[in-house]
């Protein structure tokens, strides 16, 4: 069946996320533009992802568990899960291996940990856009070890993606997927990076405001539409 999808998506929990950002308000977004699968994917956390997943359960929508977590090397790795449960225990990992730099509200925010109905049950106390004690070459393997599988995040950017840092994508780290921007020219991008056209390639927003979630665009091919099936799709090799 061809999905569509947005596999990138933060909650208020992030510290650059909308108050407006709550799990329901996704979701519904979500289903008002026609989505079929989203991730939640906060910074450095999963806090919020039992909360989404459980919207997503009400509303009819897949809602897959994730994170964009933030390496040592400051390149943005998409992880995603296959249970809230795995995601939060990946999510203890970050944290046990993250600074422990306070969150200055007045400056980036609250970050509002949520349940399923919207309402706050906490706040994460350290800022959670820092790097995290982990190498990007880590990452594919330690995402796999809960269940998961990780692609870096906006490749086509030039600030906070492994291109940026390492000045293209490692063939040695693992990764068989990638993802562009919604505004990358995915041709310009792949001469750059000739590695990628050996990867899948997806194209998610990166939305931190309701009003920034766009209409679908590119559609995934899944025999069913869960987050088991999608984390095997984009770990295969093309």
């Amino acid at each position: 069946m061809k999905l569509r999808y947005d596999l990138h998506l933060h909650s208020c929990l992030s510290p650059c996320g909308d108050m407006d950002m709550t799990p329901n308000n996704i979701v519904g977004m979500a289903k008002l533009l026609g989505y079929d699968i989203i991730a939640l994917t906060d910074h450095n956390t999963c806090r919020n992802t039992p909360a989404a997943v459980q919207a997503g359960e009400r509303q009819g929508l897949v809602v897959v568990p994730g994170m964009e977590l933030c390496t040592r090397e400051e390149a943005h790795i998409v992880c995603l899960f296959p249970t809230a449960e795995a995601a939060l225990a990946f999510g203890e990992w970050v944290e046990a291996h993250s600074p422990n730099i306070p969150n200055r509200p007045d400056i980036f925010g609250e970050q509002l940990i949520l349940d399923a109905d919207d309402q706050p049950i906490g706040t994460q106390e350290n800022l959670l856009i820092a790097a995290a004690d982990v190498g990007v070459y880590q990452v594919p393997e330690l995402v796999r070890q809960y269940g998961g599988t990780a692609f870096p995040a906006h490749v086509d950017k030039e600030a906070y993606s492994i291109t940026a840092s390492l000045g293209g994508i490692p063939e040695e780290i693992g990764f068989t997927t990638a993802e562009l921007s919604p505004r990358a020219h995915r041709e310009k991008v792949l001469a750059l990076y000739p590695e990628l056209r050996s990867m899948r390639l997806l194209q998610d927003s990166d939305s931190h405001y309701l009003e920034n979630m766009p209409d679908p665009g590119p559609v995934l091919e899944l025999e069913e539409n869960t987050p088991a099936c999608l984390i095997a799709l984009l770990e295969s090799r093309l």
